[in-house]
């Protein structure tokens, strides 16, 4: 019974598929993982390969203030249909993090659609980002459009694909040495 337990799939491994996009915007090894409920929602999330996590850099602030007139933690949902949520494109930054070391990473949103909440919970506790990437550290929520629904994850990479990629930057690196 015990090992049952240990085998069962998590929350995000039941009920969401992880879609990648790796090397955002030619930036090395800055993956972007991208949790997509049967629902139509979509989780931005760091990939397990990012810097930050890889590196075990200490996240020193997050900032979802993009520029002098726009900040996500100026977005406001309502009703059914999420009236109201700003509309990001696939190269849209949804925040900056900025790192003790000084080295400052921006996270994209990766698909279209419209942005439903940001996680303000990482403003307060940035360890979230390192400790739980997947589910309480997430970036943001967006909503793509219904009609787009089913095509936000071609320009992606499935799982299988991502780890190829992992593997192949680590057998370089193994061989630059």
């Amino acid at each position: 019974m015990e090992e049952v337990r240990e085998r069962a799939p998590s929350v995000i491994d039941r009920y969401y598929t992880r879609w990648y996009k790796t090397d955002m915007k030619g930036r090395s090894c800055e993956d972007h993982c991208i949790l997509q409920h049967s629902n139509r929602i979509c989780i931005i999330t760091l990939a397990e390969s990012h810097p930050i996590l890889q590196q075990g850099r200490k996240i020193k602030s997050i900032d979802y203030r993009i520029s002098d007139g726009c900040s996500r933690l100026n977005n406001k949902v309502s009703g059914k249909s999420k009236r109201g949520g700003q509309f990001l494109t696939e190269f849209a930054p949804l925040c900056r993090i900025t790192c003790t070391d000084g080295t400052e990473y921006t996270v994209f949103s990766c698909i279209r659609g419209r942005l439903l909440e940001v996680n303000e919970d990482i403003l307060k506790r940035p360890d979230l980002l390192l400790e739980k990437p997947s589910t309480d550290g997430y970036i943001a929520v967006i909503l793509p459009k219904l009609e787009e629904s089913k095509t936000v994850t071609k320009d992606l990479l499935a799982r299988e694909q991502y780890e190829d990629i992992v593997s192949k930057r680590s057998t370089q690196a193994q061989e630059s040495l």
